[in-house]
């Protein structure tokens, strides 16, 4: 709860992994507050008023979760919306001659976003199918399983992909961005 507050203000892409983890955390205690707080939450070093607050943010999240029928999978509806938005602020940027160098970073990328979404779910935006490949590759190193280096690489330009844009979208939310030429 902590950590997401600060990464949703700093870096929106690492505040959407992370929250995809913590659907992931809440599903591997089987969307028991009580199992999390005995042997997830009890492990931080929070004052007692801290690790109130945080059962409160997983029993709010375990909550959504069930209404919306995410306990095998998905993610939820708060964290869609970001994804969207994320989406909606790459269009803008990639369709204005305002940002040549995101637009150069995005076609870097570009043939690594057809090559996964060849292999996945071709329905997915292209900013989520980033993010899918990013949080896959987290899972594979969380196991120490092989990165190829092909993965890798198509990892790191991802990266770098999602951090201009998680850049633009925290200058576009505390100041606003003008996409109109001038």
């Amino acid at each position: 709860m902590f950590i997401s507050r600060q990464l949703r203000k700093d870096n929106i892409a690492e505040y959407v992994l992370y929250m995809w983890q913590v659907e992931d955390i809440i599903r591997a205690f089987g969307c028991n507050i009580s199992n999390i707080r005995k042997d997830y939450i009890s492990r931080f070093d929070y004052t007692e008023e801290q690790k109130e607050e945080m059962v409160d943010w997983y029993a709010n999240l375990i909550r959504m979760i069930n209404q919306e029928g995410c306990r095998q999978g998905g993610h939820l509806q708060i964290n869609k919306i970001v994804v969207q938005q994320m989406t909606e602020l790459h269009e803008l940027l990639v369709n204005s001659p305002k940002f040549p160098f995101y637009s150069a970073e995005y076609y870097k990328v570009l043939p690594f976003i057809v090559e996964l979404r060849s292999k996945g779910d071709k329905d997915l935006s292209e900013v989520e199918t980033c993010l899918n490949a990013l949080y896959g590759t987290m899972l594979l190193r969380l196991q120490n399983k092989e990165i190829t280096t092909n993965t890798a690489n198509a990892v790191k330009e991802i990266t770098t992909f999602l951090g201009m844009l998680s850049d633009y979208y925290k200058q576009d939310k505390e100041e606003g961005i003008n996409f109109d030429e001038e």
